[in-house]
């Protein structure tokens, strides 16, 4: 094989390089893709380019002579989706277009897997293709135990797309949560840098010591309370760090209740479930094809009940909305 120029096509922009080669190169691996990259081998538009880099529709991608193919590796192919999983996925499509479709995630689904986890939510996406060219993918995350709204793309142009206004920060994520304990202003921002830390298991995010860590940034207000005891907080995160809203919850003082996690014995108070009560509430992102859509989700049956035992009404969500 011989030097090849190759243009990236519209549906391609926004993805990284070496996803780029393995979209048309399916036999090379990740390693020889770094190593051609690394030995300028691989050229974006005639310059050196790293396995990273995000490509633009219309670029020229120099393809170099390949190393031959390696043999696949025999995979464990996942078991196909539980039936009556897939139907209540099916259930909780909250929107639903030729390109996003627009979950509502339930508590306890991982989403993607992992050490120990068999179920999750990567391995249904076949289930709600729905007669779509594509399977749908994953362009952002929802914590295990986090219920609530989550966007799904139904091609790799749209997932582009998305994915990029996710990192360019032009979506507006709000959730709601019921903490233990009443925060002291009832409003304001969190601005405490977060670390990685390792736990038995899996990582954990922890307040940096000295503002040493990740910048990271939440605005809430309170939207009720019930006594001095518990409150009901709208929370809007400006940065997207693993756990943030837990830990900033917690470093407030006022822990989300059941995050043992981070909030210990304080908060798991008797009498309530000890399950996360934190809804990723509504979303309000650039659609791929022009507008904005906003999706609001309902209340998981705990945080309901929880709501219902504080006295805390919430209103229904609202139809979603796409302007143009």
């Amino acid at each position: 094989m011989s030097v090849e120029p190759r243009i990236v096509a519209a549906d391609e922009a926004e993805i990284r390089l070496d996803r780029w080669f393995r979209r048309h190169f399916p036999g090379l691996t990740q390693g020889a893709i770094e190593r051609l990259c690394r030995t300028g081998q691989v050229r974006v538009d005639g310059r050196r380019a790293v396995a990273a880099t995000r490509l633009a529709a219309g670029q020229a991608v120099r393809v170099p002579p390949l190393p031959a193919a390696s043999p696949p590796t025999p995979r464990h192919m996942p078991p196909p989706p539980d039936p009556a999983l897939a139907h209540d996925l099916a259930r909780r499509i909250l929107y639903r277009d030729a390109a996003v479709l627009v979950l509502d995630k339930p508590v306890g689904l991982p989403v993607q897997g992992g050490p120990g986890i068999a179920r999750h939510l990567d391995g249904m996406l076949e289930a709600l293709r729905d007669g779509a060219a594509e399977r749908p993918r994953l362009v952002h995350r929802l914590d295990r135990d986090t219920a609530g709204v989550l966007v799904l793309a139904r091609s790799a142009a749209a997932a582009a797309k998305l994915a990029a206004s996710f990192r360019g920060r032009e979506v507006t994520k709000t959730y709601w949560a019921v903490v233990v304990g009443r925060p002291m202003p009832p409003s304001g921002r969190i601005d405490v840098p977060l670390v990685r830390t390792q736990g038995a298991r899996f990582g954990r995010t922890a307040p940096a010591a000295d503002g040493a860590g990740a910048s990271a940034v939440t605005a809430y207000r309170t939207l009720d309370g019930a006594g001095k005891r518990f409150a009901w907080l709208e929370l809007t995160p400006r940065t997207g760090r693993t756990h943030q809203l837990r830990v900033h919850c917690a470093a407030l003082g006022t822990p989300i209740l059941g995050d043992a996690t981070y909030g210990g014995e304080q908060a798991l108070p008797p009498g309530f479930p000890a399950t996360l009560h934190l809804l990723a509430r509504a979303l309000s992102f650039p659609h791929p094809e022009g507008g904005r859509v906003t999706v609001e989700a309902p209340l998981p049956p705990h945080m309901a009940e929880t709501f219902r035992m504080l006295g805390f009404t919430a209103r229904p969500p609202a139809p979603p909305a796409r302007p143009a």
